[in-house]
């Protein structure tokens, strides 16, 4: 939970850069506190979560594509789109919508 404890510390008031910290922080100790803190945040952070999951490898991308199931309905859309546009990610977008 230090992971996102340390969040209140972070002055910018971008909530990328609050996401970015809290995936950059996270390891298999603060993974679901993290994702829990991620899907409190509902739907306005699906559009960067859905840019991430193309971006990130490993537990990082677990997260954020555990977090798009969890916040749910918000993230068919985005998902969608994403599986249109990369067809390298279609796959991935598929299985999270199907999950959803």
């Amino acid at each position: 939970m230090q992971a996102v404890a340390n969040t209140n510390n972070i002055k910018q008031e971008s909530i990328s850069e609050k996401l970015d910290y809290l995936l950059e922080q996270a390891d298999t100790s603060t993974k679901n506190d993290v994702e829990n803190s991620i899907v409190a945040m509902g739907a306005k952070v699906v559009n960067f979560l859905v840019e991430k999951l193309t971006q990130l490898k490993g537990l990082q991308r677990g997260i954020v594509a555990m977090s798009l199931i969890r916040i749910g309905e918000s993230s068919v859309a985005p998902l969608k789109a994403l599986a249109v546009e990369n067809d390298e990610y279609q796959w991935m977008a598929d299985y999270l919508l199907s999950e959803i």
